[in-house]
């Protein structure tokens, strides 16, 4: 059945995921720990598959499946993409996807993990936005080389082990091992003919002027007139290719650094304020609860006791 056009597209959680798509019986649920809403990393063939089929649905998290035998289909946008032996596929957080066909027949590897894992203590707003395949509009499959398949099953196995043999995995080592993942990755990324369209290049040079520019100007005609285009063309262009508006691509920039500082320094929040361009602290504080629905007070207090 198709969905209705006024229907909106659910955004699940990782357990309200597992609860809604692998059945309420199922024995994997098992496998999941305390802390799997930030991240778990599992052997596709341990997981037994989805037991119902996932319409258009968008996920908190950022989900990597590594495909070592068999094939692998999945809907990412409007594309539909079909992974084989040695590939991988990203569903970043907040891209739609779906899953009409159960195929149970592949193996390999899922990898799902919170984006706040990326604040930790190795992480960096620089470092984050060099991976292209963590961004909604970006390239999401990438091929193994031959000659790098022992190092991605070695970070793989690394993943799962951390998780699977501890009652609560160690997200500094989770990030250290995916910041190593990512880099791989990037290594083995290739770009797809679609990467050069004009939208997407202008996508990609917005997205790195943001983080150059986040402490003085937050307005989108500030960025338009930086690359030489009208308001409204850089608005078109960064909705149709990321699927998100250029504002909301600086708001959540802001919130991507501010979340960085709470967790890698001790400023207080009126310095963090200022250092992602917010003179007034109250009115970061409102846009900071807004956006996470806590306060960056509280956010910090939360990252203390993880």
């Amino acid at each position: 059945m198709k969905k209705q056009a006024n229907e909106k597209i659910k955004t699940y959680g990782a357990k309200g995921f597992r609860e809604r798509f692998l059945g309420e019986e199922n024995p994997i649920h098992l496998l999941f720990k305390s802390n799997s809403d930030h991240f778990f990393c599992l052997k596709i063939e341990e997981m037994m598959g989805l037991q119902f089929p996932v319409p258009p649905s968008k996920h908190s998290c950022h989900t990597i499946i590594f495909i070592t035998s068999g094939i692998h289909s999945i809907k990412i946008g409007f594309e539909e993409y079909y992974t084989y032996s040695n590939g991988i596929i990203v569903v970043p957080a907040g891209q739609i996807f779906s899953l009409e066909h159960l195929n149970n027949k592949h193996v390999g590897f899922v990898c799902q993990f919170h984006p706040d894992i990326l604040i930790g203590k190795y992480g960096g707003s620089e470092m984050i936005n060099e991976f292209d395949f963590l961004k909604i509009g970006g390239n999401p499959k990438i091929p193994v080389s031959e000659t790098d398949f022992l190092f991605f099953i070695n970070l793989f196995n690394r993943l799962q082990h951390e998780y699977v043999t501890s009652e609560k995995a160690n997200l500094e080592i989770v990030q250290s091992y995916l910041m190593a993942l990512f880099c791989e990755m990037n290594k083995n990324n290739i770009k797809t003919t679609k990467d050069t369209s004009a939208a997407t290049a202008l996508s990609s040079k917005f997205k790195a002027l943001i983080y150059d520019h986040i402490k003085i100007n937050h307005q989108v005609n500030y960025y338009a007139s930086l690359l030489n285009v009208t308001p409204n063309h850089l608005n078109k262009s960064i909705k149709a290719a990321t699927g998100k508006s250029a504002t909301k691509w600086i708001d959540e920039t802001i919130m991507l650094e501010a979340k960085y500082l709470l967790y890698q320094t001790t400023f207080t929040v009126s310095e963090i304020a200022m250092q992602v361009g917010h003179e007034d602290q109250s009115y970061f504080s409102r846009f900071f609860k807004k956006h996470e629905g806590t306060t960056p007070v509280q956010y910090r207090k939360m990252i203390d006791k993880s």
